[in-house]
């Protein structure tokens, strides 16, 4: 009912509240998605899990490669959804713009997938470089190996993502992510331990069955495109072969700092790991937990973030100043105000909210669960300002505005966060505590910088020049 409430036409709604509305039916299949992919994940780790300890490092060492190029990659094609939002509030049947820009995406995707797909096979050499451990690395190599071959239906399929969300149709991402859980357990089941007539492969059974989940999803895409009547009269795979440069480099100019502030933000969480790492195993294997609940709870404000970029896109394309206000107030009011919520849960509950993962009474977890509680109570204070900068960034991409928010993020995240992790952690008492304080350092800078930058759009040149004018 609520994504009927809200077409995505240049007639944009001049109410907060028909705003508001707007903005939940389209973040609603969004963050379902996001939650949905954080599952499929979760399903390699389980099934490799059984395998052991030592699959299980390697495989964590290997996704931790990948995932933050992945990461970086469906960032720079995330200028997408700027884009097109722009040339669908300029003009309600922007058939040929859209084409055009969703067409350079995916030619950006499968350069940008290519040269990642290096990085992953020089996977062993870097692992080497930073001194791990050497029966890990020669696994988690291999892995990296047949794992990278996911790398482009991957990064494709984000693009298409975006198109469908953008067009109204953002249900789609939701039923095929859940489309995605289905095949990935079933070829997990299969493929790691030679079920079904298949090769029992351990580890590489699992890098396999990611690479067919993702080509899975990519196909079922082109599929729905090609067959809903409203998504296939935009003919996006017609004439693939035509490029359209201009776009493309614009296409590169916003995108490459969406990655850039991906990389930012990824890099100081997985640099505290390494933080946790020589602080001790009980605090890194704490930290792992806490930044698991952390990370899902950030999935909703990351499905209004995208949600935004599109709202505030279509608003900007139409020169409507107001429209974009309202689609700012929306955004930042639902994500916001969903982190609230849980950070209260994480607050009065965080013995519970751990349970989902560990069993928080067993006597072998309570190491681990006693730091883990102790960065819990941190993270229930950062949650608000987790939400805020995401979801800021998400309504200044909608303004196309991606290369002060980077520079923002990189000195935010690495200078005040990092900095402060490293001092907290190794120069006084709190060690573990320390950096999660960094953490939240980090966010509540990029935050508060960002939210200055959206209040000052106007002074600052960031909206678009009225029709008239």
């Amino acid at each position: 009912m609520l994504e009927q409430a809200h077409p995505l036409t240049a007639d944009q709604p001049q109410t907060f509240r028909a705003e508001f509305r707007a903005t939940l039916a389209l973040a609603l299949p969004l963050a379902a998605a996001n939650l949905l992919q954080m599952m499929v994940h979760a399903i390699d780790v389980i099934f490799v899990a059984r395998l052991g300890d030592a699959p299980l490092a390697a495989s964590s060492l290997g996704v931790s490669i990948f995932g933050l190029l992945l990461w970086t990659g469906t960032g720079l094609v995330g200028a997408a959804a700027p884009l097109v939002a722009a040339e669908l509030g300029r003009r309600k049947h922007a058939v040929r713009e859209v084409r055009r820009t969703v067409r350079m995406a995916l030619w950006l995707s499968a350069i940008v997938s290519v040269l990642f797909m290096g990085v992953c096979a020089a996977g062993g050499p870097i692992m080497r470089a930073t001194g791990q451990d050497p029966e890990i690395t020669a696994h988690a190599a291999s892995f990296l190996l047949i794992l990278m071959w996911g790398m482009v239906p991957m990064i494709a399929a984000s693009v298409l993502r975006i198109f469908v969300s953008a067009l109204g149709r953002p249900t789609i991402a939701t039923a095929i992510t859940f489309l995605a859980l289905f095949v990935n357990a079933l070829g997990n089941w299969s493929l790691v331990f030679g079920h079904l007539g298949m090769p029992a492969l351990g580890l590489q059974g699992s890098a396999l069955s990611s690479v067919i989940t993702s080509t899975v999803m990519l196909i079922a895409y082109i599929i729905v495109i090609q067959t809903d009547r409203r998504l296939r009269r935009y003919h996006l795979f017609g004439n693939w072969w035509r490029s359209e440069w201009p776009r493309f480099w614009e296409m590169l100019r916003i995108g490459t700092p969406i990655g850039l502030i991906i990389l930012a933000e990824a890099g100081l969480f997985t640099g505290a790991a390494f933080l946790m790492g020589r602080i001790g195993e009980a605090q890194l294997a704490g930290h792992t937990l806490a930044l698991q609940i952390a990370a899902l709870a950030f999935q909703i404000p990351f499905g209004v973030a995208q949600a935004a970029t599109i709202r505030v896109g279509l608003s900007y394309g139409a020169r409507d100043h107001r429209g974009i206000t309202l689609a700012g107030q929306a955004s930042l009011i639902l994500g916001i105000g969903f982190m609230v919520v849980t950070a209260a849960v994480i607050w009065l509950a965080p013995r519970l909210v751990l349970s989902i993962y560990v069993d928080v009474d067993a006597a072998r977890n309570a190491a681990l669960v006693h730091f883990a509680l102790q960065f819990l109570i941190v993270a229930a204070a950062f949650q608000l300002f987790d939400g805020a900068q995401t979801v800021a960034a998400g309504v200044l991409r909608g303004l196309q505005d991606t290369r002060v928010p980077m520079i923002i993020a990189v000195c935010g995240y690495w200078i005040a966060g990092y900095g402060t992790a490293i001092y907290l952690g190794f120069w006084t008492p709190l060690a573990g505590v320390g950096v999660w304080i960094g953490l939240a350092v980090g966010l509540i800078v990029v935050s508060a910088v960002l939210l200055m930058r959206w209040g000052m759009r106007e002074r600052l040149g960031l909206l678009p020049s009225i029709a008239g004018d």
